[in-house]
Formats: structure tokens, C-alpha cells, sequence
């Protein structure tokens, strides 16, 4: 392989790192950070005794892209480079693995588990690496496994440890972490410093070469007036205040207004505060107002059926459950006004304006002679689907000749991705096969997307780190990044603050920058040693906070209905990971639902059905079956979907780390000698 060469700019950020120091490296998306990396590894290894180079990644989809597209070309002809995820048997002996290669690409949730682990084949030690490089390092904060892995470096630096590896950071945006003035915004920057160990550096001597080579794209506001009638809406509203009173509101509570994310904050603490204070209807009316506030959301961001379908599937599944009065009282008024509500969404006189303003924002650069490629980000899962299929259905964009794909983020789930279909999209993207993605924010960082014509922002509130990423994906000349929104609405105001936050950011990175390297080097070893003690405290916290209650004086309690259905002392934690009810009496509380499929297959379980509440017509789906290690049928079960009655109240929790109660270890051989005594004879 020839010698690859970087910009100058590139070779202005990585002097320091060559020199061993550690530095986190600050370039625009597009600017080439990982190539960078990449040389700064090259260099490491030829220049280290027993060099070892570890990229971590926090999703992933990056390790094999950065393993394909950057490490392997460049540095695979001469050393051995090896990605590890947890898709990927190595990561079951990653400390070999460690042992044997010269480069490993993995997420960083492996090495931390390589980290903590004793058992030989899968520990490691920091003192293993010799350059250890974070993507997407603004990630390095509070208990983000980026920083959980720091944290180990840290506490060993404190302690006067010498052999622990370089550390080199990538960052697009370290961000203000929410500081509105520059004092804050220092400290944060400050804090990432001190997190990943590492001084900033940026282009400046070529900077102007670096403006060249990544160019801004043409920020345009596609402003649409407010629509003048909306029946659809305001039946909803109207509905929604014949919930309020007949849920009788606690004096206490005021709900601010409907369509708004803050209202759904207030439904959410509604439904929590029903479950504690054994109050079904107030719960229940919760719930369901959050789909009504939704339905909202969707009203002003999509089109009118859009809104009444998701209406219409959540009642779909709320008429066969109905367990008491309440359920009768809210299905029905659905029921009674779904004629109404089907005829508002199809009367197209009403229909909402920004989708005409996005379909024109389309059109000017899409056309059947036109060569485009663009990207469309919206916020939810649920709302880049319906885009999708407008795009698909709308005449006018098919003859323009767009060829669109949605982009999610991986996961389990219908709305979700494989990592498979994920690069299969991206790929169809690259050739040419399809030339719009409509994405939520998986493809605002990190992936491997070619240059953009056009970047639309549709219906999103977000931080500067995200608006800087996004508009970094219109790199193409005279590319243009598109913010469809409503005359004076939230969005426009937030991508003005995002712009001043984006400015400031610079000013405190420079203020960082330009201190002495004494005052910098206090600052950061205070920052660290408090990071530490903050650490401890909250871990003695947390060990206090589960052994509050015995297990055994917790009962599960189905957070619909209310019936309680297990105890604390029936559950156990298998592998560190799955928490499932051990009890034989356990089965009798659920009946099996559909067959759970996994886009991945696992070493010692597989997926079985799903388990659903067995109290009458409650149906609350809790979680599903595993089979462990073939033989061992275990219900595994989600927190969320139940309360904790303890000794003294009741309470929900989302996670499982947050139970006031200890989860003991689930031991197989003794599951076994209960279950299967002859098994072992």
C-alpha cells in the first residue's frame, strides 16, 4: 500500500499526537477525523515497542465501517486488524483476541466488560493498550460507557500508575452541555478534557484550507403561515378536556397545553402518580391522553390520517382490553367520535400546509434530470415511516424521480433496523439506488453517507451537537440544508439558539485553548479528582438505595390492572444482563403471546414467546420467555411494566438498576437441581 498522505489542516491537528500527548482532535463533519486516526495509529505502530491500538465506537455499525473503509486499507498489509462486536464471537475471548492483534475495533461496551471481567480469556488491562482512540468522543460524560472506561484510566492515573495508553479523542462537536454563556460553556469543554484525560486542538494556521475542502452548505428557513382551520385538532382538544374532567384532576395538577412535548411530560407524571396512589382511572386517562397528544404531534408535523391512524391502532387494541368502567368510558368517546375525527383527516382543505412547503423544498432539487441526493430528518421512528409512505404515494415527488428509504437506528422492534438492512440501505444510497433517506438521527453521526445536495431538518427540536452533524451530511458544492418549519414557531427559534450555541462552543473551545499549560493541567486534575469522588459517592448511593428493602418484602405488581403477581425474592439477574422470575407459581400470572424474533442469535439463549398479564381482560404485555442454555424456560421480564409495592409505598421505576432492592445472581445449577433433579443424577 502506498504511503497515504493528509491535508495540511489534518497534519496541524495530529503534530501533538504524534508526539504522544493526548489530544482530542475538533474538525467539522467531513473533515477527515478518522483518517487522521488512522494515521496517527500508523505512525504509533511503527514507532511503539509492543504497540496496541483499540478504536472504540459508540454504536455498532461503526466498527465494521471503520474497520472496512479506514483501518484495514490502510494499515491491514502490514498489521493484524481485528473488529469485535457484539454480534461477533470474539467478543467471548476478547482478551485473547487482545493478546493476538495489533489493532481491534470494537464498541466500547466490550472493552469495559473486558475491563471488570476476571476471567482470563475475556479480561484485559488498560495497561494491554498503548493508544486508545474514542469516535465520537463528546460522548464522554456522566455514565456514558465512553466515560465508565475513563473512569477506570482516571483512578489509575490518580493513583501514580506509568503504563496506561495514549489517548486520542474525534470529536465534530464537544457542544456547550446546555450553558447558554461562556463561563459554562467552558466548564463543560473543561469537563471533556478532564473526562478523556486530553487537551482540544483545531485547524488554525489552515483553516482556511479546511473551510475549502468542507464547505458550509446554504442554510435556507422554508417558513410556512400557521393553517387557518384545523377541525381535526381542535376535535381533539375538545376531547381531550371531556377526559380532564372526567378523570376529576387533583387540585394540584395543572397540565400545560395539549400538542405540546411539555404536556406529554405532564401525562407521564400523571400516569406515575396513579400508579403510586392506587388510582386506576387517573393512570388509565393518562395514557390515554399521551395518545391524544401524539395524535396532536403528528397533526402538526404530518398529514391528518397520519394523526387519526394512530388514534385508530392504539383503540384498535385498547377495545378487546377493558377491564373496568374506565377503559368503557374512554374507548367509547373514541368510538363516538371516530366518524367525526375520519371525516376531518380526509377533508383535504385542512390538510397541513408544511407537507405542501416540504413537497416544494423537495422539488427544487429533485427532478427526472437531475442528479440528488438528499437526506430527510425527522424525529421518531414513527413519523419517518409515515414520511416515507407520503413520499411513495405523492405523484409529483415520484416524476421528480425520488427513490426513498427510511434509516433507523439498529435494534429490536418492527420500527427498527438490522445492522444488516442498515448497511444494505446506506449502500443502495452510495450506488445510487436510492437517492433520499428519511432518517431519524442514527445518520446524523458516524455513518459512512456520501456527500449530500440537500439536508432537510423536518418537525425537529434538537441540540447544536445534532444540528452541527446533520448539517455537516451537505457536503456536495452549493449544497443546501433545509429547515421546513412554521412561521414563528419552536423550531425556528431552537435552530437560532443551536446557532449561537454552535459559535459558542468555539469561543470556549479558544478560551481552553489559549490558557497556560499549568492552569490547564490544575484545572483538569481538579476536575478529575472531583469526577472520581462523585463516582464513589453515587456508587455507595446506589449500593445503599438496593438493599433498602428486602427482596422478599417488594411485590410485582402488573401496572395495568394492579394485580400483584410475584415477589422481589423470585427474580434473578442471568449473565448481568436479564432479569427473570425463577418462581414455578410465576406461570399461572401470564399467558404466551406471539413468537419474539431477535435480528441476532446469541450463545446460551434464544428467544421464546412473549408473556402477557393473565388477570382477566388485562393483556399488559411484561416481556417474553427465554430459553437458557437450551433447556431452562425463563420468564424475562421489563420493569417498566410493572409497580413496586414496598413496605412503605408504591413506586415505578424504569430500570432495573433503579429497584430499591438487591437482585441476587441466577445460578443454573441450582435452577437445575430444582427443575430437573434427575437431570443431574
Amino acid at each position: 500500500m502506498e504511503e497515504f498522505q493528509l491535508y495540511a489542516y489534518q497534519e496541524e491537528v495530529v503534530e501533538r499526537a504524534l508526539k504522544g500527548e493526548n489530544i482530542i482532535i475538533w474538525l467539522p463533519t467531513g473533515g477527515g477525523k478518522t483518517r487522521a486516526a488512522v494515521y496517527v495509529a500508523k505512525k504509533h505502530l511503527e514507532t511503539t515497542r509492543n504497540a496496541k491500538v483499540v478504536v472504540l465506537v459508540n454504536k455498532v455499525h461503526l466498527v465494521d465501517q471503520h474497520y472496512a473503509k479506514e483501518f484495514q486499507p490502510h494499515l491491514g498489509h502490514k498489521y493484524s486488524v481485528m473488529p469485535v462486536s457484539g454480534e461477533s464471537e470474539e467478543k467471548d475471548f476478547f482478551g485473547i483476541v487482545m493478546q493476538e492483534k495489533d489493532v481491534v475495533i470494537c464498541t466500547a461496551q466490550i472493552l469495559y466488560n473486558s475491563l471488570i471481567n476476571t476471567e482470563e480469556a475475556k479480561h484485559v488491562e488498560l495497561s494491554d493498550i498503548t493508544l486508545l482512540i474514542f469516535d465520537e468522543c463528546h460522548h464522554t460524560h456522566k455514565e456514558s460507557v465512553y466515560n465508565k472506561v475513563m473512569r477506570c484510566y482516571i483512578e489509575k492515573k490518580l493513583k501514580g500508575e506509568r503504563a496506561l495508553p495514549q489517548i486520542l479523542g474525534l470529536t465534530a462537536s464537544p457542544g456547550t452541555g446546555g450553558a447558554k454563556v461562556l463561563d459554562k460553556a467552558v466548564e463543560h469543554v473543561l469537563q471533556i478534557c478532564a473526562n478523556l484525560d486530553s487537551a482540544i486542538v483545531s485547524a488554525k494556521t489552515y483553516a482556511p484550507e479546511l473551510k475549502q475542502k468542507v464547505p458550509r452548505p446554504i442554510k435556507t428557513f422554508d417558513i410556512v403561515e400557521k393553517r387557518l382551520q384545523d377541525p381535526l385538532g381542535d376535535h381533539l382538544k375538545w376531547m381531550m378536556e371531556l377526559i380532564h374532567g372526567y378523570m376529576n384532576l387533583p387540585p394540584d395538577v395543572i397540565l400545560r397545553e395539549c400538542g405540546t412535548q411539555e404536556y406529554e411530560a405532564d401525562v407521564v407524571l400523571l400516569e406515575q402518580r396513579g400508579v403510586r396512589e392506587n388510582n386506576r382511572l387517573l393512570a388509565q386517562c393518562a395514557i390515554h391522553l399521551r395518545e391524544y397528544n401524539d395524535a396532536l404531534l403528528i397533526n402538526d408535523t404530518l398529514r391528518m390520517m397520519d394523526a387519526y391512524r394512530s388514534l385508530e391502532d392504539f383503540y384498535n387494541v385498547k377495545s378487546s382490553t377493558a377491564i373496568d368502567g374506565t377503559d368503557f368510558f374512554l374507548v367509547g368517546l373514541f368510538e363516538e367520535n371516530q366518524v367525526e375525527l375520519k371525516k376531518f383527516a380526509t377533508d383535504s382543505r385542512f390538510e397541513n400546509p408544511k407537507m405542501a412547503k416540504l413537497e416544494s423544498t423537495l422539488l427544487k432539487q429533485f427532478g427526472p434530470d437531475v442528479q440528488s441526493r438528499g437526506i430527510l430528518f425527522s424525529k421518531t421512528r414513527k413519523s419517518i415511516h409515515c414520511l416515507n409512505d407520503w413520499v411513495l404515494k405523492n405523484r409529483a415527488l415520484q416524476r421528480a424521480g425520488i427513490k426513498a428509504a427510511i434509516l433507523t437506528g439498529a435494534g429490536n422492534g418492527i420500527t427498527y433496523m438490522t445492522q444488516h438492512e442498515q448497511a444494505d440501505t446506506i449502500r443502495n444510497f452510495r450506488i445510487g439506488r436510492l437517492n433520499l433517506l428519511i432518517s431519524t438521527s442514527v445518520a446524523e453521526e458516524g455513518l459512512d453517507i456520501p456527500e449530500c445536495n440537500l439536508v432537510v431538518r423536518y418537525g425537529l427540536l434538537t441540540n447544536e451537537i445534532a444540528q452541527q452533524q446533520a448539517s455537516g451530511r451537505a457536503r456536495a458544492t452549493d449544497s443546501q440544508y433545509s429547515v421546513v418549519a412554521q412561521a414563528g414557531g419552536r423550531e425556528i427559534r431552537r435552530e437560532h439558539i443551536n446557532e449561537y450555541l454552535e459559535e459558542l462552543t468555539g469561543k470556549a473551545i479558544a478560551v481552553v485553548q489559549n490558557m497556560s499549560h499549568n492552569e490547564f493541567r490544575t484545572k483538569i486534575a481538579e476536575l478529575q479528582t472531583e469526577a472520581v469522588l462523585s463516582s464513589k459517592f453515587a456508587e455507595r448511593c446506589k449500593t445503599e438505595k438496593r438493599s433498602r428493602y428486602l427482596a422478599s418484602n417488594i411485590q410485582l405488581l402488573c401496572r395495568n390492572c394492579f394485580a400483584p403477581v410475584a415477589s422481589g425474592e423470585d427474580m434473578k439477574l442471568v449473565d448481568n444482563v436479564h432479569y427473570v422470575n425463577v418462581s414455578p407459581e410465576f406461570k399461572n400470572q401470564y399467558k404466551l403471546g406471539a413468537q419474539v424474533v431477535l435480528p441476532k442469535t446469541f450463545e446460551d439463549w434464544e428467544p421464546g414467546r412473549r408473556i402477557i398479564c393473565n388477570n382477566g381482560n388485562c393483556n399488559r404485555d411484561w416481556g417474553y420467555e427465554m430459553k437458557y442454555k437450551k433447556c431452562a424456560l425463563l420468564p424475562n421480564v421489563a420493569i417498566k411494566n410493572f409497580a413496586l409495592q414496598t413496605p412503605d409505598d408504591r413506586i415505578t421505576v424504569k430500570k432495573w438498576k433503579d429497584v430499591p432492592f438487591t437482585v441476587e445472581d441466577f445460578s443454573f445449577t441450582e435452577y437445575c437441581e430444582e427443575n430437573f433433579p434427575d437431570f443431574l443424577d
